[in-house]
């Protein structure tokens, strides 16, 4: 079963349009960048699988979530098959001209190959379980989970106490934690998007969102997926 979730505290007016739009007409340069023929985008905007709205990020919290997309695998007896990592993405769009969305060319064939990728290996998992090359041994899956630092602790604290504190009205002592909580874990970019979203809508995909991205230099903004397991013993 696929469940997907979206981290956004606006709830579920604020992704409804995302989840199901209200019509199937996209862009070319979107469509391009994302890789989608007309038949999975249209399969995607009619989802038949269950979409979760997490306002609060909790699962972010519990598996470790610092981006979208990620994915999180975990088989029929609740083991954790494959950690949080990011989902077939890559950073082809920091290529991307901004201003009309247009990508090179080689780029986004790269990023169609890193999503076709992805969506193989949970095929192959889907179809030969814990046999797949891509499952992870107990061990493997354990060696690559990391539970939150400190920093990120206190970053979480900070953002679930800015959110009650807008829902009480009280949206200046709600923006100085969300500053906070982007301090505490810059490159937590969940917290940057979504705070910078609360701040205006749209702001979470503007010049101050980029300039985070650009202030990266040459570290990667998605970290490198490993999609092949160590041999199981």
């Amino acid at each position: 079963m696929i469940v997907s979730v979206a981290f956004d505290t606006g709830g579920a007016s604020a992704v409804r349009d995302f989840i199901r739009p209200s019509t199937l007409e996209l862009p070319p340069p979107i469509r391009d960048i994302m890789g989608w023929a007309d038949a999975e985008y249209r399969r995607s905007a009619a989802p038949a699988y269950p979409c979760l709205i997490d306002d609060k990020h909790i699962v972010a919290e519990l598996y470790n979530m610092t981006n979208v997309p990620m994915a999180v695998w975990i088989d029929e007896d609740g083991r954790i098959v494959r950690p949080a990592e990011p989902a077939g993405a890559s950073d082809g769009f920091r290529k991307m001209d901004r201003a009309t969305f247009q990508m090179p060319s080689d780029v986004a064939q790269e990023g169609r190959a890193a999503r076709k990728r992805y969506v193989d290996a949970v095929r192959d998992w889907a179809a030969k379980g814990s046999a797949s090359e891509y499952a992870l041994s107990p061990q493997e899956a354990r060696a690559r989970i990391e539970g939150p630092s400190e920093a990120e602790a206190l970053a979480a604290a900070y953002f679930r106490l800015g959110e009650y504190l807008r829902q009480q009205g009280r949206a200046a002592d709600a923006q100085r934690c969300f500053v906070e909580a982007r301090r505490q874990c810059p490159e937590s970019w969940h917290f940057l998007r979504q705070t910078l979203e609360l701040e205006e809508p749209g702001k979470g995909s503007g010049p101050e969102f980029f300039g985070a991205v650009d202030a990266l230099g040459e570290r990667s903004y998605y970290p490198r997926v490993e999609l092949g397991a160590a041999r199981k013993s």
